[in-house]
């Protein structure tokens, strides 16, 4: 009960200001002050999401198979590498102007070069969403392992800690703050580029349902897919964040 009352505590402006968002769009929509095409009224949308509730449960599946291993990927990709660059300035001062200048290009540039030469829609796919995320992710992981407290390193010398024992327990834990901070943002951008491999070059998930009704013109379809997609990232993100408090309890708030 004193949860609860924690959680209502804090998110009651929170919870205010969606409920007075939900009941603005209720209001111009009944007035008729916006296109009701595009605008369709609330009992049009609960009824379109009643109707399709189970087609959106099998693209948010589909969603999570494409999103999860290009996380994998990307995550993998960024802990290896920036913790190579991290700690070896000379290997950090030949390879950071060749990865700044990769990535500063567009994911969204590359793709119909990835789409021609990719073997199936899903590798191109994954490809996309990797490359878009796996830059936030490795320079955190670059700027977290050089900034670690000198006075980490030294204990651990004492202790003749070296090779994988110092990383594991050394230096990847104290730059797991920046590291974890960096994934979060990458997180983010990966469901900006799901939406879009989705959009522009699969069959199937949350992005292919809002891109799917949208050009046949029914619209309360489209703000179903819309909703549904926002509260599965917000979930998500919150879960996220619940896992990340865990992982970094010993720091301070």
């Amino acid at each position: 009960m004193s949860k609860v009352k924690a959680f209502i505590k804090k998110y009651w402006i929170t919870v205010c200001i969606f409920a007075g968002l939900v009941l603005l769009y209720i209001f111009v929509t009944e007035k008729g002050l916006v296109n009701p095409y595009l605008f369709p009224s609330t009992d049009a949308i609960r009824k379109a999401f009643a109707d399709s509730k189970g087609m959106m449960l099998g693209n948010m599946l589909a969603s999570f198979k494409l999103l999860i291993p290009s996380v994998i990927v990307s995550l993998v990709i960024a802990l290896f590498l920036g913790t190579i660059m991290g700690m070896n300035e000379r290997i950090r001062e030949i390879l950071h102007p060749v990865v700044y200048a990769f990535s500063v290009i567009p994911s969204i540039l590359l793709s119909p070069f990835v789409l021609l030469l990719a073997p199936d829609l899903f590798t191109a796919s994954v490809f996309l969403i990797v490359y878009n995320i796996v830059w936030a992710t490795l320079f955190a992981t670059i700027t977290g392992i050089m900034t670690i407290d000198k006075r980490y390193l030294d204990k651990a010398a004492t202790l003749e800690l070296r090779g994988v024992k110092l990383l594991v327990k050394v230096i990847l834990p104290a730059a797991s703050p920046s590291i974890l901070a960096g994934f979060v943002n990458s997180l983010r951008s990966s469901f900006v580029m799901l939406v879009y491999a989705e959009m522009y070059g699969a069959g199937e998930g949350m992005g292919y349902f809002v891109k799917k009704y949208a050009e046949l013109g029914i619209f309360a379809n489209t703000w179903v897919g819309f909703v549904f997609m926002v509260v599965i990232l917000v979930v998500v993100m919150q879960l996220f964040e619940q896992l990340k408090k865990y992982l970094l309890k010993w720091t301070i708030d």
